[in-house]
Parts: structure tokens; C-alpha cells; sequence
């Protein structure tokens, strides 16, 4: 395959937001993949480099070197004051911890994300990074993806997004000038996305197979751990928590928790909702799915005995449950994981 030459008369001026919390990974992989597309797939082909369809620039909240996440020195080209005229936008991720979220840590930044795409950039994300573009107001009334693991924290601090936990990328705004995507590996999408949208498939394709690049195409669900957190506001609520986590193959398990906690049966599902965010039942079958993964996992057992153990009959409702939560059948997700286990088996 040969890339199309760009219809681009210029370099596309990319710049990388980055913080201490970024993780190297995500920066230096956009960095290098950004910086070689339309250059390396070429070189590699034919033995002469292609031109570079993009001008990459590392922005920092200040433009002293510092150490990310993970201790890996950083140094940045230019402070976000000085930045100006990008016609793309990345916020890398930042690590948060998922009870704590960015509100007014990085003011400056999220000013600048407001001021970038006001002024016709294209402003995207890369998991965690959301929370920069949801602090700027970006996200409100629009749907966005991010590491799963936040779903929590955009629901009860940005409630004015649609967090699409399930998506690996979800393109948004006025002709997709918004974009955000899942966890961390998911800027291999974002790299090649952007890349398409801005030069064409082919300059995608290139860029996938020099790195060897797969899209994230089940997207999010397939990797999400469900299992709700215990809630320590109401103890009743915790006991009937902990009581579900050892007995959740019993059956009729929401009659069995009513009983215990005496009450009736509507005051514990209002009760239940409140303190966990879930009725009784969906938290149930997102306990029981959860343990159907990790058997899954070990390859060990077939997609009947799995359904039987967590508490399931009917295996083929127990298939149709499986494949809403987790966007894979049983057996795809048994095929999908159990060959990580073999690998040292």
C-alpha cells in the first residue's frame, strides 16, 4: 500500500497537554506515532521518508522540565500560556484517584482546552484525560468516553455528561471536534483516528501496521471490573453487600436479602438504590457476572458449568446477560482471556 499524499499544504500543528500525573506511556506513544506518521511507513517500504503530516509540541501547565507519573523526566516545548494556533488538542491521561476529582487543580489548563476549541481546534482525550476536558465544560450534554474505572466520578461530579463507559472511542461535538476515549492503550485509537480524519484511511493503515496497531473495535466492556465497592453510608445496605458477595449463586437472592433486612420489599430496593446507585437485581446479576468472568478466565470450565455456578439455570439467558454486560459471549470471553492463563500454565 502506498499513502496518498496529504492534501494538507502544511503540517497539522498537534499539541500534547500533559501533567506530572500523565503516564509516560500515553505521552512518548503519541509523541513518537504522531511525529513518524507519513514518514516512517515509507521509510520502512522503500528506504526514503515520507514528509510528516504533523507538528508535534509537548504542553505543560509551566514550561520547567518535571517528572511524570512514574518518575520519567518530562520537558516540556512550551507552557500553555505561550501555546497558541494548534489545530489538534490531546489531553494525556492523568491519574486521579477515583474518589477524587480534578475540580480546580489545573484552572489554567482547563481555560486553555476552553480557548483552544473556541478558536477551532479539534480538542480530544485519552482516558482519564476526560476529566480536563469535562472540568473546561467540553463534555456537557455530550457523550464521552474514559477509563471505566471513573464511571463513579462522572456520575456524581459531572453529571451533565453521558459517559459512555462501554466505548474505547467516541468522537463527539460539531463534525467530531470533540474526542475522547477509554483507558490507556486506547490513544492507539485516538492516534489512529485522528490520522484518518485529518489525512485519510490510507495514512491510518500505514501508520497501523508499522506499529502493528490493532483498534480497541468490542471496545471498553470486555476489561471493565463491575464489582460495586462496598458503601460504608448505611450498614444495613453494607450487610446485605457483603451477605451477596458469598451467596450469590443462592437462589431468589433479592427475596433472601428483603427478609434479612426487614423491611418491605419497596422500602429496600429505595433504600438499596440510594446507598449503592443500583437496584437489588442489577446488582446481583453484575456480582454474579463478575465471578462468571474470573472462571471464564481459567478455561477450565464449560459456559454451562459457569452459568450453574454463579447461580443460572438457563444457560442461554445466562448467554444473553453475559454478552449485555460485557459486549462478548461467554465463550468469545473465554477465548479472549483463558489464553493469558495457558501462556504460563
Amino acid at each position: 500500500m502506498t499513502a496518498t499524499p496529504s492534501p494538507q499544504d502544511r503540517r497539522l500543528r498537534l499539541d500534547l497537554l500533559t501533567f506530572p500525573e500523565t503516564s509516560p506511556l500515553v505521552l512518548f506513544g503519541l509523541r513518537e506515532v504522531f511525529a513518524a506518521a507519513g514518514v516512517v511507513y515509507p521509510e520502512v517500504t522503500s528506504g526514503q521518508p515520507g514528509e510528516p503530516l504533523f507538528d508535534v509540541r509537548v504542553v505543560a501547565p509551566a514550561a520547567a522540565p518535571f517528572r511524570c507519573h512514574d518518575g520519567v523526566l518530562v520537558e516540556p516545548d512550551l507552557a500553555i500560556a505561550d501555546a497558541s494556533g494548534a489545530d489538534i488538542v490531546v489531553a494525556c491521561d492523568m491519574y486521579r484517584p477515583i474518589d477524587s476529582p480534578p475540580h480546580g487543580v489545573f484552572p489554567e489548563a482547563a481555560a486553555w482546552l476552553r480557548e483552544m476549541h473556541a478558536r477551532g481546534a479539534q480538542v480530544c482525550s485519552v482516558c482519564s484525560g476526560a476529566l480536563m476536558l469535562a472540568e473546561a465544560g467540553l463534555l456537557d450534554g455530550r457523550e464521552a468516553a474514559s477509563h471505566w474505572a471513573y464511571a463513579p466520578m462522572f456520575r456524581e461530579h459531572y453529571p451533565q455528561v453521558r459517559l459512555r463507559k462501554g466505548l474505547a472511542l467516541c468522537p463527539a461535538g460539531e463534525a467530531g471536534r470533540i474526542v475522547t476515549t477509554g483507558a490507556v492503550t486506547a490513544w492507539q485509537d485516538l492516534a489512529l483516528y485522528v490520522i484518518a480524519h485529518h489525512f485519510g484511511p490510507e495514512h491510518a493503515i500505514c501508520t497501523a501496521k508499522v506499529y502493528l496497531f490493532s483498534q480497541h473495535s468490542e471496545g471498553q466492556l470486555p476489561y471493565a471490573v463491575t464489582t460495586p465497592r462496598l458503601q460504608d453510608r448505611d450498614a444495613l445496605i453494607r450487610d446485605s453487600q457483603v451477605w451477596i458477595a458469598a451467596n450469590y449463586a443462592e437462589a431468589s437472592p433479592v427475596r433472601r436479602m428483603v427478609a434479612r433486612s426487614g423491611l418491605s420489599g419497596r422500602s429496600f430496593t429505595r433504600r438499596f438504590r440510594a446507598a449503592t446507585g443500583m437496584a437489588p437485581i442489577a446488582y446481583v446479576q453484575t456480582v454474579r457476572v463478575e465471578e462468571a468472568k474470573q472462571l471464564l478466565e481459567t478455561g477450565r470450565l464449560a459456559v454451562d458449568n459457569v452459568a450453574h455456578a454463579v447461580g443460572y439455570e438457563d444457560t442461554a439467558s445466562f448467554g444473553r446477560l453475559f454478552r449485555r454486560m460485557t459486549g462478548l459471549s461467554p465463550a468469545a470471553y473465554g477465548r479472549k482471556f483463558a489464553s493469558l492463563a495457558r501462556m504460563h500454565a
